[in-house]
């Protein structure tokens, strides 16, 4: 039988998710069989997996830090926000339904009994799970429901680790408060403290450390330093938009900041390229004349073009087109690119159709059984700008939408479908005109691929007359691994992980 040891937080997006992540990676290093897990995650981005079962990508880059496959157990529930009280409720990876808040709050106790099967299986098979707990265990209001913090470390009877962080303020008030806010069953889990996202002298920290520890006889266990990775947090859009990037750079991506924007990891690759500045942007920012736009997937694709046509970004999306500018459409953005968007049984809004952008011939028609799964093909033989010769790359990525796109008779497919769940298939994907400057996929992850995304900046580059770049000799997996293992580094050096262990053996 495994054990388990759980992170949870002072508040969201304090550091958790990547925490877990280091955690998973350090005990991958030190030989033992471990695997992430987070009951309930709320979140726009997620992943199909090999089985077509839908996830929280959080849980994903964690497997990956632990150097296994994602499953769906290892985030059972998913709340994908439609509106401000309104969420789809996704159950080891299938649509359960919408719910609204109220309504999922009094369905959760339901929850529990698959909660503690799926945990039971995953402690059993494996040496340690590492639990990311959500949001804040304080919520006193919800406690009596809670499956995801302090209710799930009883059900897992893990000990727990609370994590504050320190770059926002207050870090001391909320670790206090936050542990006086907890019942006394609840707090006795809690066996240490991180302080997260440190920056300055260690030494004048140190004093409130020990006021803290004697406030609330805890021991604080490390001070993690700030420091940037480059791994695809659930929570890292809000960093991307506060640092956006005002560096010099040969090409300009303006990607559109639609209000229910998914899956915004799909541009982890681009984000990553020298020379490349990606801005993300939304209302009252103008788009100005970037090298490319790219409209992203949406959870409420009809909600985020009514969006964009109200904030004047669809005109001048059309306007900047006219220029000659690339333009994408990932998902919901494809969608949005075309002729119309149709809803007759009102599968996401109360309006039966909406004028899309235009942009390309094709029309959507939503249907009621949602399309989750995983695909790999081949971009077929077309020229984007006239440039960029991107015929025959081998493209890869999954699938997540209501809607079905018929495309015009004289649109062309933008990749050829080769395999679908691991079987072959002959099917097309996207669309693409016939000037090469506006295409639309399904394919979440196609901007994963770094042979294309080198293909699209090259041609861009060669568009303006710049010197292409040299095409790099390690995949974004590898990178990615990279990075994982320096998080790992960074952790272990200003963690105390002999404490650690002692906490997965109960003698703390």
């Amino acid at each position: 039988m495994g054990k388990s040891i759980m992170v949870q937080g002072t508040a969201s997006s304090v550091g958790k998710s990547l925490l877990t992540a280091a955690l998973c990676r350090i005990f991958n290093e030190d030989g033992y069989r471990v695997v992430p897990f987070k009951s309930q995650n709320m979140a726009l981005n997620s992943f199909v997996t090999e089985e077509g079962l839908e996830m929280g990508r959080a849980q994903v880059f964690q497997a990956e830090a632990a150097r296994i496959k994602p499953q769906v157990k290892m985030n059972p529930i998913l709340l994908k926000p439609t509106a401000d009280s309104h969420a789809q409720v996704i159950i080891q990876g299938a649509v359960h339904g919408n719910m609204t808040a109220q309504e999922y709050h009094q369905f959760k106790p339901q929850l529990k009994s698959m909660l503690r099967d799926i945990y039971l299986d995953l402690e059993t098979s494996n040496d340690i799970v590492v639990i990311e707990g959500a949001g804040s265990p304080a919520e006193i209001n919800l406690r009596d429901q809670d499956i995801v913090n302090m209710g799930m470390a009883e059900i897992a009877d893990s000990p727990v680790i609370l994590v504050g962080d320190i770059d926002r303020g207050g870090v001391f008030a909320s670790l206090y408060g936050t542990i006086m806010l907890l019942e006394e069953s609840e707090r006795s889990r809690v066996k240490g403290i991180l302080i997260n996202k440190f920056r300055g002298d260690l030494k004048i920290l140190e004093p409130g450390l020990k006021m803290l520890e004697e406030l609330i006889n805890i021991p604080v266990i490390g001070v993690i330093p700030y420091e940037r990775f480059d791994i695809e947090d659930e929570d890292s859009l809000s960093d991307r938009l506060q640092q956006k990037n005002h560096q010099e750079s040969d090409i300009s991506i303006a990607i559109i900041r639609l209000p229910h924007i998914s899956n915004f990891t799909d541009f982890h690759l681009l984000e990553q390229m020298e020379g490349v500045n990606v801005n993300y942007i939304g209302r009252n920012q103008s788009i100005g004349r970037p090298d490319m736009i790219i409209i992203p997937g949406s959870k409420n694709t009809i909600g985020d073009l009514k969006y964009l046509q109200e904030v004047g970004l669809a005109a001048e999306i059309i306007e900047v087109h006219k220029t000659g500018t690339m333009i994408c459409g990932i998902c919901g953005g494809y969608q949005m690119l075309g002729n119309r968007i149709l809803d007759p049984n009102h599968v996401e809004s109360p309006e039966g159709e909406i004028q899309g952008l235009g942009l390309l011939d094709v029309e959507t028609n939503f249907e009621s059984e949602k399309v989750t799964t995983q695909v790999s093909g081949k971009i077929l033989d077309h020229k984007l700008l006239e440039e960029i010769e991107c015929g025959g790359i081998e493209v890869k990525g999954y699938e997540i939408h209501m809607g079905r796109t018929l495309r015009g008779a004289t649109i062309k497919p933008f990749v050829k479908i080769e395999e679908r769940l691991s079987k072959p298939v002959d099917d097309f994907d996207g669309a693409i005109n016939e000037a090469g400057t506006v295409f639309g996929t399904y394919l979440h992850g196609i901007f994963d691929e770094i042979s294309l995304v080198e293909k699209i900046i090259n041609g861009l580059l060669m568009k303006k007359g710049l010197p292409t770049i040299q095409q790099r000799n390690c995949s974004l997996e590898e990178l990615k691994d990279r990075e994982y293992s320096r998080l790992a580094k960074v952790v272990r050096e200003n963690i105390d992980m002999k404490y650690i262990y002692k906490i997965l053996e109960g003698e703390a």
